[in-house]
Formats: C-alpha cells, sequence, structure tokens
C-alpha cells in the first residue's frame, strides 16, 4: 500500500496526510438479539489493540470472555450509564490481578449515572406485553438522558453543592412519579455519591478528546464493542422489544464521539443458530423437544439475567438486514460445535406474507406483521462429527463447510472466524 501511495504521490507531505487518515478503528457488532459470543472475537482482536471500547449500554449487558488482556487500556463511553455495580466489577478484576486498573480505565465524564430508584422504575414497569429488560435502572436513566434530568458524572465530580441541588430536583420529580417509587432518604444516596465522587475521580477524563487524539494517530489500534445487539437497537430493532441505546455501529459515533470516517473494518458476530431473551417476534424459533436439547448444549442461559433464551434455526433475512445497517466487513461464525449432533439443521432463507404468498423484501418494521411472517428454510444434512478439535479450515468436514458456506451465499457477508468450542483457542480463521 505505502508503495502504490508513493508512486502516485511525489510530494512527502501528502504521502504523510494519506497515512495520517487511514482508519485503525475496528468494530465488533452482534447480527442477532444479543448473546452471540462476541465477547470471544473481542477477546482475540484486543490481543493487537492499544484501546478497548464499549460504546453505549450500562450492566445490563454481559460479557464473557476467557481471559482478560492485561495491557489494555479501556474507555468507557459518553453515552454509556454506570452505578455502583461498577465498583464490584473493579474489585473483581483486582481479584483475578488485573493491575494498574485506575490508571487504564478511563471513563467519560458525560456518562449518566444509574441511581437505585431508576431499577425501582424497571422493576414496577410490567404489564401483560413485557418488554423483556434486564430490570437494571437503564430504560429510566436514558429517558432521564433525553428528559434532561440525568445527573452524570461530570456533575458528580464537579461543584458539589450544584450536584446536591440538581440530585433533589431528581429525587422530588421520582418521589411524585405514578408508579410510587420509593426513594432513599436523599442523606444515604448523596453518602454514597460522596464515595463514588473519590472512586472514580481518577478514571473520570474527556473521552471524547481523548479516543480522538488516539484514532488520529496512525499507529494506535482501537477495538470498539457495541453491546448487545442490532435487533435491539433503540431504532432499528425489533421496537418495542428493543434496549435503550444504539447498539448498531451508528453508536461508535454517537457513544464516543467518533466521526464515521475514522471507522475502519466492522465485523458482525453470528451464533450458528438464533436465541433471543424476552418478548417479541421471533420468526425462526424452536419449540419443544428440540429447543429444549439446543437449550441444553449450548447453555442457553443470559450472563447478565441467568434467563433461559429462546432458541431457533440461524435467521439469514435478519442478519441480511444487520449487514444492511451494519456493512460487515466479514463475520465470525460462533458455537457452530453446537451443531454437531443434529441430523439436520436449517437455515430461514426467506419471509413470506401468509395472505398473499408475496416474499418481503427485507425484515418487516412492524412487530405484528414480522409475528405473523412464514418462514422459508434451506435445509442442510447435518455431519454428527466432533469439530471441537479442528484447527484448520481445509480439515472440516464437507458438510461443515456445506453449512458455512451457505451462510455466507444467504446472509451476503463472507465468514472469517469460526468457533468451535468455548475456549479461546476454539477458533478457526478462515482465508477469505
Amino acid at each position: 500500500l505505502a508503495e502504490k501511495i508513493i508512486k502516485n504521490f511525489s510530494e512527502p507531505h501528502r504521502l504523510v496526510l494519506c497515512l495520517s487518515v487511514m482508519p485503525t478503528v475496528q468494530v465488533v457488532v452482534g447480527a442477532q438479539w444479543g448473546d452471540e459470543g462476541k465477547g470471544k472475537l473481542v477477546d482475540m482482536l484486543s490481543g493487537d489493540c492499544d484501546v478497548v471500547c464499549r460504546c453505549q449500554g450500562g450492566n445490563n449487558a454481559g460479557l464473557l470472555i476467557v481471559l482478560a488482556t492485561p495491557s489494555l487500556w479501556t474507555v468507557a463511553p459518553s453515552f454509556f450509564t454506570l452505578c455502583l455495580a461498577v465498583l464490584f466489577e473493579v474489585d473483581e478484576l483486582t481479584a483475578m490481578g488485573i493491575k494498574d486498573i485506575e490508571n487504564r480505565m478511563r471513563i467519560s465524564e458525560r456518562s449518566h449515572i444509574v441511581f437505585d430508584f431508576y431499577q425501582e422504575v424497571d422493576e414496577q414497569t410490567r404489564g401483560h406485553r413485557l418488554l423483556g429488560t434486564t430490570k437494571r435502572g437503564i430504560g429510566p436513566a436514558y429517558a432521564s438522558k433525553v428528559s434532561r434530568r440525568g445527573l452524570r458524572l461530570v456533575d458528580l465530580i464537579g461543584d458539589w453543592d450544584l450536584f446536591c441541588e440538581k440530585f433533589k430536583s431528581l429525587v422530588e420529580f421520582y418521589k411524585h412519579h405514578p408508579l410510587s417509587v420509593f426513594v432513599s432518604p436523599i442523606f444515604i444516596i448523596l453518602a454514597s455519591s460522596t464515595f463514588l465522587q473519590l472512586f472514580f475521580l481518577p478514571m473520570v477524563r474527556d473521552t471524547v478528546y481523548l479516543i480522538n487524539k488516539l484514532a488520529h494517530g496512525y499507529n494506535h489500534k482501537i477495538l470498539i464493542e457495541c453491546a448487545q445487539s442490532t435487533m435491539l437497537d433503540i431504532d432499528f430493532g425489533t421496537f418495542p422489544y428493543v434496549t435503550s441505546s444504539n447498539c448498531s455501529v451508528g453508536g461508535v459515533c454517537t457513544g464516543l464521539g467518533l466521526a464515521p470516517s475514522r471507522v475502519g473494518d466492522v465485523y458482525g458476530v453470528v451464533k450458528a443458530y438464533t436465541t433471543r431473551v424476552g418478548s417479541g417476534a421471533f420468526p425462526t424459533e424452536l419449540f419443544g423437544e428440540l429447543a429444549e436439547r439446543l437449550q441444553s448444549l449450548g447453555r442457553e442461559f443470559g450472563v447478565t439475567t441467568g434467563r433461559k433464551r429462546r432458541v431457533g434455526w440461524l435467521d439469514a433475512v435478519v442478519v441480511r438486514y444487520a449487514h444492511t445497517i451494519n456493512n460487515f466487513t466479514a463475520l465470525a461464525l460462533t458455537k457452530l460445535d453446537i451443531l454437531d449432533n443434529f441430523d439436520e439443521i436449517k437455515i430461514g432463507k426467506a419471509y413470506i406474507d401468509p395472505e398473499t404468498g408475496a416474499t418481503y423484501p427485507t425484515l418487516p418494521s412492524s412487530p405484528d406483521t414480522l409475528e405473523k411472517v412464514q418462514v422459508v428454510y434451506e435445509t442442510f444434512p447435518g455431519w454428527k462429527t466432533d469439530i471441537t478439535k479442528i484447527r484448520e479450515y481445509k480439515d472440516l468436514p464437507s458438510k461443515v463447510k456445506m453449512y458455512i458456506e451457505a451462510v455466507e451465499r444467504l446472509c451476503g457477508v463472507n465468514v472469517r472466524w469460526i468457533g468451535v468450542g468455548e475456549g479461546r483457542s476454539n477458533i478457526i480463521i478462515k482465508s477469505s
């Protein structure tokens, strides 16, 4: 690449300009309804990065990896919500032997704070059409942000009297909330806030300035993980059964303050079958004995909530839609080994209107329409072979390759990584 640039640009300053704007930001995005195994890809890619970021969400999104990489910086985003749970997470990291966290973790001063009464609002917001939230107070925290009542870390570490004044105003609002929310005595919350102020102060920074400064330098490699997944995006997901943030690639810009031109490769993570937690349409959902078998083999229980996940066949319509929004560079196909012992495996490749017989060109926006679609499947023979020990693509059984190539064909994106077990080394890298 450098040789081509030198041939095209004779003036040295032009060469430097071209190199300096080359994107060094990689993004990992879930392509389904979450729980695809993004942590494994993040863990693998982070070994070659200087900075790892979350661009949105809060402690409603669990991340499970085998090992932490001990030499990285971590940057929490501008619209990430945090609370006392962060203290316990930091304690856990320290107990695991991760050192010097204060000097390696950077949290945006624009981050919004989750208070206990937000979680109570979440708990009390129930009805016959549950949205399937994690009840961690994330929705009410985002609602406070949008209504401009929310308090941010910049308030907490700033003028204490002004913070107390803003906080009391927020408490008064929730004391008169229609749900009769219980709010702890103000002096108790302010006492814990004083502790939080001291705890977070060393880690709080203007991360918009920091991340752009790092991204501008050619030698700084940045990895960003979008929490949750595309189909849970507040704008592009299966509304209203979604989360409260933008968890597609656009969240990188709105959450971290990076310009779109800074973003380089975007990797989509796809589970070899589909899972979903909570309510909402799930066209390829399985039931009965087959569903229970898939849940058991895949150990499909939420990292954060412990809830049993709904399961179904891989839905290529969903992945194509996610690709439309995120423009994936490549896919990581995870948990393929879970399908080792099935006689046949299916992929949903199209939706049909059951009344007219017409094929939908893309994912319907209406949740009611999505509930009623008829799925067209392509069926593949199972390979009935243990693939967990295989590390080279050429060594995979032909029936496995047939399935992977069908995923590429039906989803419109090449597969680069294939997960064949839960360990860090249980991965196959497929050349393009």
